[in-house]
């Protein structure tokens, strides 16, 4: 299962902790979120043992982190690196799409 990022655990799960962090900007309401969530859930799975970070920020509740980065259409994932953003995608993806991104950090 994804891990719930929050506007209060933000700072100590992705900024201060070394590895890549990927973050699901979503809203209940959002039909393309409701859509990606699968995908992230299986990625969550996948990237377990790799040490990945693999989140969903609600952007309703938690509204500080999507005002802090800018986030104005969702879904948008955002991978960090190091408590460094370093790659951004707005929209549906498909999972072999996501995990290529992803795989491109974790080698680098």
């Amino acid at each position: 299962m994804a891990f719930e990022i929050t506007d209060g655990n933000f700072q100590t799960e992705v900024l201060e902790k070394k590895g890549v962090a990927v973050l699901d900007f979503w809203a209940e309401w959002c039909g393309p979120c409701r859509m990606i969530a699968p995908i992230i859930e299986k990625l969550s799975t996948e990237y377990k043992d790799k040490e990945v970070l693999v989140g969903k920020v609600n952007v309703d509740d938690n509204p500080e982190i999507p005002v802090k980065y800018g986030i104005r259409s969702i879904p948008t994932i955002l991978i960090f690196k190091d408590g460094q953003e370093v790659k951004r995608h707005v929209g549906y993806t498909t999972q072999a799409a996501l995990a290529q991104l992803i795989d491109a950090q974790v080698a680098a």
